[in-house]
């Protein structure tokens, strides 16, 4: 298992994303699964309608015709008429001038599932990656599902760990593109029982929330920096910031990890949160 970085190291890395004004864009982040209709709707209204650039991100992919497969969904069960992939395979392939000038175009750019290490490892620090930073900061959507949403924070959850555990250092972190702001979001969530690895997160870094979103839903989250719950499935918040966090030493060095007062949210279709307040929108403060 590679190591996991200090916090403080990932958000160096992000760049120019964490620095400067507050971003203009939005994101529409899926939990893995079926895409909900009304989840990819809202991703096209927000990107300027069926006219505007859509540009497909297949980077996660091991399968070949993932790029193509995107953009029949967009023109097909979408409308959109203007929608290309960018074939990135490796950082190589983000450094194209071309590739970066789309993506600097694009009302909406879309990351694809498979395996969120590709993705920053191919773009982060290169002419696409600054390019896609750029556009959401000027207003563009971002969408992504699975590991497409994985990467959206920073730090990013790589998938690989004992997930077994509620432990210091159980899962990988590493590098993301820090557009989900303040929190650590995780996939596929309820189905496949990923709270353990989210719990040891948060407990380790109580700063940041932990979003759970389950497969067939998304988060639409907005530059106010709210969010609300959109397709069939729920999303959970998990919110270590105030507890009483504990650590007791095992033979393993691998500190188990306990915590008082931890608040855990669950958020159904049509809910929204507040993550300036950490709170649900219309609970009390």
């Amino acid at each position: 298992m590679r190591r996991s970085f200090p916090f403080v190291v990932l958000m160096i890395c992000v760049g120019a994303l964490v620095q400067g004004s507050p971003p203009k864009g939005n994101l529409v982040l899926i939990g893995g699964g079926e895409k909900p209709v009304e989840a990819m709707r809202k991703f096209v209204e927000l990107a300027g309608g069926p006219q505007a650039l859509i540009v497909a991100i297949p980077t996660a992919s091991k399968e070949p015709d993932t790029g193509s497969y995107y953009v029949k969904l967009f023109k097909e069960e979408y409308g959109c008429v203007n929608v290309t992939a960018l074939e990135i395979k490796s950082k190589a392939d983000a450094m194209r001038p071309d590739y970066a000038e789309l993506a600097g175009k694009a009302g909406g750019i879309f990351f694809g599932g498979g395996d969120q290490i590709r993705i920053t490892n191919a773009l982060l620090g290169t002419p696409v990656g600054t390019a896609i930073a750029d556009s959401f900061a000027r207003g563009a959507v971002i969408g992504g599902t699975s590991a497409g949403t994985a990467c959206q924070s920073d730090p990013m959850i790589t998938g690989e760990g004992d997930f077994k555990v509620i432990r210091v250092n159980s899962v990988e972190l590493w590098h993301g593109f820090g557009f989900f702001r303040g929190v650590v979001v995780d996939q596929h969530f309820i189905a496949r029982q990923r709270s353990n690895r989210l719990v040891s997160v948060i407990l380790e870094h109580p700063e940041l929330l932990g979003v759970g979103v389950d497969e067939d839903t998304a988060v639409w989250v907005r530059p106010d920096d709210t969010f609300q719950v959109i397709g069939k499935s729920c999303v959970m918040v998990l919110d270590a910031k105030g507890a009483e966090v504990s650590r007791q030493p095992v033979e393993t060095a691998q500190d188990l990890l306990g915590v008082h007062g931890m608040r855990v949210h669950i958020l159904l279709p049509g809910e929204s949160f507040d993550l300036a307040r950490r709170a649900p929108i219309g609970a009390a403060r």
